[in-house]
């Protein structure tokens, strides 16, 4: 008897390998070669952003700098030409800043009440309704860049940062909803059921249980809602005018200005700048990305 409770209860299988093994090297090899092979780039960017410019001709971009100046980084943010006026990325990076942040609350917020309602609330043609929502996702941009200047030259908001955020909640809400959706559906069915025998009814369903259960994949839509539309660069060019261009436009200004010495070393502090804000929101948040795309954000 104790020798089969021992069988029973004790660990079964083949005792687990320990060391180095042939396999184990080929796996953690190859990915050290994919992650130099990455970090490559932004290595150079940064280390070129600290040279000086006679430093930087010399030719061997993998060189440490010598003789470290921050100097090339205060240019791109405060002086640097961007075609407008030479006051460098600051005015674009508070435009990014005033476009980015009401796009993300206003896209999410109602792909979230969309994506509730087709997933717990089923009506007459919803899934004409969802199919027509999900096909808009798929539309090339450019078949819509003339149909929404005329919208907006309409509406009065042409050039401004206003129609700059309805273009982008517009655009975001295709693909949040189908998120948002998908994720509803994984949630226990019995949680909504016991919510209605309660007297719950659809904003009260939502805010008390439904919302409170969806930080996972709120998560993974702030992160895909803030660098799609801080790396944005298109409707930025041709929906903004030159005091409400993003900073995505200034920096092509500043990286393809045909004036003067070409100064590879602003360039690299500008492009480094303007990707600061993504990185920094998936070195924060990845951990929780991993997790709402893990929870049901992908599953259909």
């Amino acid at each position: 008897m104790s020798a089969s409770t021992t069988n029973l209860t004790g660990p079964t299988g083949p005792k687990p390998k320990s060391g180095v093994t042939v396999a184990s090297f080929f796996v953690y090899g190859t990915l050290f070669i994919m992650a130099l092979y990455y970090l490559a780039p932004l290595y150079v960017m940064i280390t070129t952003s600290l040279k000086t410019m006679p430093e930087i001709r010399q030719g061997d971009v993998f060189a440490l700098p010598r003789d470290i100046t921050f100097q090339p980084w205060f240019d791109a943010w405060r002086s640097e030409n961007t075609g407008a006026v030479s006051r460098g990325l600051s005015d674009g990076f508070w435009n990014s800043v005033t476009i980015t942040i009401p796009s993300v609350i206003l896209s999410i917020s109602i792909a979230s009440v969309n994506g509730y309602a087709l997933a717990n609330w089923p009506f007459k043609g919803a899934t004409v309704f969802f199919t027509i929502l999900i096909f808009g996702a798929f539309i090339p941009y450019q078949l819509m860049l003339y149909p929404i200047v005329i919208l907006l030259k309409n509406i009065g908001l042409y050039g401004d940062l206003g129609g700059l955020i309805i273009v982008h909640t517009i655009f975001g809400m295709p693909i949040l909803t189908l998120l948002f959706r998908n994720y509803f559906s994984t949630l226990p069915s019995e949680l909504f059921s016991a919510a209605r025998i309660d007297g719950a009814g659809f904003w009260g369903i939502f805010f008390r249980v439904m919302l409170p259960m969806s930080v996972p994949i709120v998560v993974v839509a702030v992160i895909l809602q803030i660098t799609g539309i801080w790396n944005d660069f298109l409707f930025g060019v041709v929906y903004a005018r030159s005091e409400t261009w993003p900073m995505t436009v200034q920096l092509n200004n500043i990286v393809n200005s045909t004036f003067g010495e070409k100064e590879y070393n602003v360039n690299m502090a500008a492009t480094i700048l303007t990707g600061l804000v993504p990185l920094t929101v998936y070195l924060v948040s990845g951990k929780l990305f991993v997790r709402g795309i893990a929870a049901g954000a992908v599953k259909g």
